[in-house]
Order: C-alpha cells, then sequence, then structure tokens
C-alpha cells in the first residue's frame, strides 16, 4: 500500500514509544520495585505505553498541524492520559497480573507527559532543521498536477519532499507564479532545471507532456545522474491517499500493480463481513431498541427509513437506517442531497447522525450480503445516473459490494455536490486498488475515531 503512514511517522512513534517505557522503568526504580524483574517491568509498560498511543492517536496527536502547536499538544497528552487510566483500568479488572502499579503510573506521569511533549518539539525541530531529503519537479500544470503540489507543500516536513516548480507545455506560462514556487520553464528545458535545481525526482503529467519529452535526454539522465522519472497519478496516489481522477488514463489502470480481488480475499471479505455483522447486531439489539423507541415518540412517522441504493455491479437493494428526517423530507423536492446542517433532519436525528446510530439498521443489509462492512459508500439511482456521465470511472466504485463505511468517509469531509463525489471516488478507487482485509480494519478503526471525534454528518 502507499506511504498512509510515512517513514518519519513511524520514527516518530518509536522514539516516543521507548521514551515512555524508559519514564515507566526509571519511576519503578524509584518506587522501590526495581527489585522486579525485568522480563516482568518491560512488557507492562510496553502495555501502557501502547494503550497511550493509541489515544494519542485517537486525540489526532500524530497529526502533523499538531506537532508546531504546543498548548494543543499539551491538552491532548493530558487528555490522553485520562483515557489511558480509564481503559487500564478496564484492562486491569481483566487480566490484574497485568498491573505496573500505582506509584509506577503515578511517578511516571510527569516525566511521560516531559518526554512527549519534548519529542515532538524535538522531532519537528530536527525535521525543519534536517531540510527536505527529495526535491521533486512536476512536469504539467493541470488540477491534478496544482492538487499534488498542494498537498506536498502542506505535509513538506513529515514528507522531506519539497517540490522546487512546475514545467509547462505552454511558453506563455513560464514565470507565472504558482502555490509560492512558479513555472519555471517548458518541457524542453527540463534537463537544465534538472542540473541548476538539483532535482531528484520528476513527476510527469502525461495529460501535459504527453508527446513533447525528449525520451533519449530523460534516459541520459535516469541512468547518468540518478533521476526518478514517475507517472503523476502514482505519485499522487502514494502521498495522498487517492487516485488522481482528472489525470487518470486506462492504460495506468490496466497495467499499475492492484486492482487485484483473488477468490480467497473475496471469500475472506465476505466471511469477516458475516461474522462482525451476526456479533453486532447481538450486541447492539438492546441499543437499537431503544432508538427505535425513541424515534418513535420524537416524531411521526416510521421508525426505519428505506430507500432504494446501487449496490455491487450496479445492482439495486433497499438500505435501511433509522429515520432521521421528517416524514415529509422531499415531498416538495423529490430525491436532492443532504447537506451538513440539513434543515429537514430532526433534533433527534441529528444525534443520530453524528454518532452514526441512524446506521445500524444496516447491519441487516451486510449478513443479507448486499453491503459491506466497508467500501464505497452505496449513493442513490436518481444521483448515479447523473455522476456516472460528469465523472470519469465513477461507474468502477460498483465493482466492489457498497460499505457501511469507506476510505473516503474517514479521509474527506461531508459534501453534497459533484466536486465532492469526484473527490470521493478518487479516495473509493484507492481503497479498491489496495483491497484486503488489513486495509479494512485500519479503516473500521478510523472510523471509530471518526465517530468518537464527532465528526461529520
Amino acid at each position: 500500500m502507499n506511504r498512509v503512514v510515512s517513514a518519519r511517522r513511524a520514527i516518530l512513534v518509536a522514539v516516543e514509544h521507548a521514551l515512555i517505557v524508559a519514564a515507566q522503568l526509571g519511576a519503578a526504580a524509584l518506587a522501590g520495585v526495581g527489585e522486579a524483574p525485568l522480563q516482568t517491568m518491560v512488557p507492562r509498560a510496553v502495555l501502557v505505553a501502547a494503550v497511550l498511543q493509541v489515544s494519542l492517536h485517537y486525540f489526532d496527536l500524530y497529526e502533523v498541524r499538531t506537532l508546531t502547536d504546543r498548548r494543543n499538544a499539551f491538552a491532548g497528552v493530558l487528555s490522553a492520559l485520562g483515557v489511558t487510566s480509564a481503559l487500564l483500568a478496564i484492562v486491569y479488572w481483566w487480566m490484574p497480573s497485568l498491573i505496573i502499579g500505582r506509584a509506577v503510573f503515578v511517578l511516571a506521569s510527569v516525566p511521560i507527559i516531559a518526554a512527549v511533549v519534548g519529542w515532538r518539539l524535538a522531532f519537528q525541530w530536527l525535521s525543519t532543521r534536517g531540510g527536505p531529503t527529495e526535491r521533486l519537479l512536476i512536469v504539467g500544470t493541470n488540477p491534478a498536477a496544482v492538487n499534488l503540489a498542494r498537498e506536498l507543500l502542506d505535509r513538506r516536513s513529515e514528507l522531506g519532499i519539497d517540490p522546487i516548480g512546475f514545467v509547462d507545455s505552454d511558453p506563455s506560462t513560464v514565470g507565472r507564479q504558482l502555490l509560492g514556487t512558479g513555472v519555471l520553464g517548458v518541457v524542453s528545458d527540463i534537463p537544465s532545471i534538472v542540473r541548476s535545481r538539483q532535482v531528484d525526482r520528476v513527476v510527469v503529467s502525461l495529460a501535459d507532456a504527453r508527446g513533447k519529452l525528449n525520451m533519449d535526454e530523460l534516459v541520459f539522465m535516469k541512468l547518468n545522474q540518478g533521476v526518478r522519472f514517475d507517472h503523476l497519478a502514482s505519485v499522487y496516489e502514494e502521498y495522498t491517499g487517492k487516485i488522481a481522477v482528472e489525470n487518470l488514463r486506462p492504460s495506468w489502470v490496466i497495467f499499475s500493480e492492484g486492482f487485484r480481488k483473488t477468490q480467497l480475499l473475496t471469500l475472506s471479505k465476505r466471511a469477516s463481513d458475516v461474522l462482525l455483522s451476526s456479533v453486532a447486531l447481538a450486541l447492539a439489539a438492546p441499543i437499537m431498541a431503544v432508538v427505535a423507541m425513541a424515534v418513535r415518540y420524537t416524531s411521526p412517522g416510521p421508525v426505519l427509513y428505506r430507500q432504494s441504493r446501487v449496490g455491487k455491479d450496479g445492482q439495486l437493494f433497499t438500505i435501511m437506517k433509522f429515520r432521521s428526517m421528517r416524514e415529509d423530507a422531499e415531498a416538495a423536492t423529490g430525491a436532492v442531497w443532504a447537506t451538513l446542517r440539513d434543515p429537514r433532519v430532526t433534533p433527534l436525528g441529528r444525534l443520530l447522525r453524528r454518532s452514526r446510530l441512524d446506521e445500524l439498521p444496516q447491519l441487516l443489509n451486510v449478513l443479507r450480503g448486499e453491503m459491506s462492512f466497508v467500501g464505497p459508500r452505496p449513493e442513490r439511482p436518481e444521483f448515479v445516473d447523473g455522476l456516472t456521465q460528469q465523472i470519469k470511472f465513477y461507474g468502477q466504485r460498483h465493482v466492489v459490494r457498497p460499505g457501511l463505511t469507506g476510505w473516503a468517509q474517514v479521509r474527506h469531509r461531508y459534501g453534497a455536490s459533484v466536486e465532492d463525489a469526484q473527490e470521493k471516488l478518487q479516495y473509493d478507487l484507492f481503497y479498491i486498488k489496495h483491497l484486503s482485509l488489513w486495509f479494512d480494519a485500519f479503516i473500521l478503526a478510523e472510523t471509530v475515531k471518526t465517530v468518537l471525534m464527532r465528526r461529520g454528518s
């Protein structure tokens, strides 16, 4: 899969883990429990560190933007410690043999806070001082190329990537400013720009450069200067977690790695859906009963809302949700997209949507094989017909079962427009290309984070 987690972030997590463990071992020595065997203390400290780091992840403290915000970092670490204490209390109640000791945990709290906050500040300083590890030249100025450059510039310190500028096929654009860099020359200027700007990697948009590249010069640069060349679609996918539809060519889809659905994967995914939906329905039955009564007594109309959606291979099915809107929500307008603060949503419905409780009946859709736990969100047929005509490759999202949650849902904000549909499609295509049970597990974990942090509709 692509760089969903960068190498730099992996270093951040690994060093932080070691510091948290060391703080606990030091506290254990101060508390007078140093005589305990090291092989006993280390696993307990590792458990505390792991639970704390999961809490830090759920408070967004591994996002680049939080590394430079000292106040939010400090408050977030305190909150994460509180959540960690509650989670460990549950773990210790089930497995008391894992208890590290109240005195050790209390003594370690201050050095843990200092270590976590201090290491993050040091990490940010080192990332800035270290400078970029790779300088990129982007060939093309279409929207996909500009979006890639914007993404890389926003995450420059995390990824160690520095987009130095653009090359365009139109001489009249040379010198024009783009995202604080600019158009440095035309396609024929690539060799001189690579030499003068010490470029490590050239990213080519085939839509802008097809038929204009001197292949002999590019081969010379690759063999003699070690310059890397990549398609824009591949680099865009690598760093953004989505596939650029605007610049996508059928040949790239055909010859790129991924987009493989083996029979074993299909059977494994279906088996996990049946198992998870069965367990979830059993556990959620009391909650669903309470929600059903609440919907019944807070607004007139049916408890369940049934609606036609487009499923795998374009087949229609009836999706079920707890009703969150007025009964006559579309009586005057017909089928329209729901908006973020839709006035048709009831007060209870707003709460159900924020907590995703309105979607619990869809577990039945999963059990029946109409949906999966993870996949592209199913859309209404009234919208699919238009979107298929307006957006390239839109119909390809139906090659897998739609899901209760998906990569687009955890990565993209709530939206209701053609532009938002295209943005979500880029994430859906990325998911389809990298489909795996591990990726599904990651998305489910991110979904829990999204719900707990109260994001979305």
